[in-house]
């Protein structure tokens, strides 16, 4: 069988003249013309049609349009307050990212993120993200809506509300139980070790410094989560009222009457002497706007009082406006220590560990 070939001269040739006659050709001022709008029309952003523009603003929700290339066509004066819009682009990488896949298959997307807002000193803000394409006879295609909705009040009123179930809970169970009915060996060091703990965090959140002072080796006889609960109770109402960058102290030390003494001593605003006799009243409030904003139930305090009743001791303050507050906890020590007495063992929280609670405050 014969094969045919083709002369690599002649198809050299051949293609010399193809490559020619293309070049030629994209040289040709009709195709300049064409290209030269290409180009321009990609560099045009879409324009969004005035109906739907006049949509957007009247949402409540933060609205953005996106077109195909990314690029924000409009966004509501909220999207941009939060920081999720600068320029014509979103600054939310996993927004952007949403957006693509609503513009690759079309479906509508849900989501939610915390996003940190500068403007509000860097608080991550919540919100409830809903991604949807805008159809392709809007605007010649690809757009993409983004509505985003701040959730941050009503989560934190949604915390509150658990909050205040939960210390109703409490309340309930140690009035229920008083005085506590199998009480066991409860070391102070770790009830106040696991108070601080658990207090850290919103402490570290605003510069207050959580110092522990005084006496370690003391023991009671009670219930250790209720100990917690009461002594974490007087740190974070200390941590809320408390000016940022300031301290709070928590000192141990045994009494000549045979009690543990647990004190917490802030910095902050005082309490007015009108107001002393009913801040362990549930519900009861020195200033109702202040504890709003903080984020308390009303029943911190009562829980306080009804745990010290159920350990046969008791909670006192001392406080003056603008001078700070002094919340002190007295539970009777165990009956061996009473009676052969503890060795007293300064502890070492931070480089003031010694004396008591107003020095270290100094």
């Amino acid at each position: 069988m014969a094969i045919r070939t083709r002369a690599p001269g002649a198809s050299a040739a051949a293609r010399a003249r193809s490559t020619g006659a293309a070049a030629r050709s994209s040289g040709s001022p009709a195709v300049k013309r064409a290209r030269g709008a290409r180009l321009r029309a990609a560099q045009q952003p879409t324009r969004l049609p005035p109906g739907i523009a006049s949509v957007l603003s009247v949402l409540s929700s933060s609205a953005v349009v996106v077109d195909s290339n990314d690029r924000v066509l409009r966004a509501s004066a909220a999207a941009r307050a939060f920081g999720l819009v600068k320029g014509d682009r979103l600054m939310v990488s996993e927004l952007a990212a949403l957006a693509r896949q609503v513009r690759r298959d079309g479906e509508i997307r849900e989501g939610e993120f915390e996003v940190p807002v500068p403007r509000f000193g860097g608080r991550s803000t919540s919100f409830a993200v809903r991604v949807a394409p805008l159809g392709g006879a809007v605007g010649g295609g690809g757009l993409v809506l983004v509505l985003a909705e701040d959730q941050t009040e009503s989560r934190r009123v949604a915390q509150r509300l658990t909050n205040l179930v939960q210390d109703l809970i409490t309340l309930s169970r140690i009035q229920a139980v008083e005085p506590v009915p199998d009480p066991r060996p409860v070391p102070l060091d770790m009830v106040v070790a696991e108070a601080v703990d658990r207090c850290r965090m919103k402490a570290n959140a605003r510069g207050i410094a959580l110092t522990s002072v005084g006496s370690s080796g003391l023991s009671v006889l009670g219930d250790e989560d209720l100990l917690v609960t009461a002594l974490r109770n007087l740190l974070e109402n200390a941590v809320a009222y408390s000016p940022e960058r300031t301290r709070v102290v928590i000192t141990t030390k045994r009494t000549s009457d045979g009690h543990a003494e647990l004190s917490v001593a802030d910095q902050g605003i005082g309490i007015p002497e009108r107001d002393l006799e009913r801040i362990f009243e549930r519900f009861y409030r020195v200033d109702p706007a202040r504890s709003r904003a903080t984020g308390g139930t009303g029943l911190g305090l009562a829980i306080v009082k009804h745990v010290m009743a159920a350990h046969n001791g008791k909670v006192t303050v001392r406080s003056a406006e603008g001078a700070g507050s002094t919340f002190t906890l007295f539970v009777p020590l165990r009956s061996e220590q009473v009676s052969t007495g503890v060795a007293l063992i300064p502890q070492t929280a931070e480089p003031n560990s010694t004396g008591n609670a107003q020095e270290a405050l100094k």
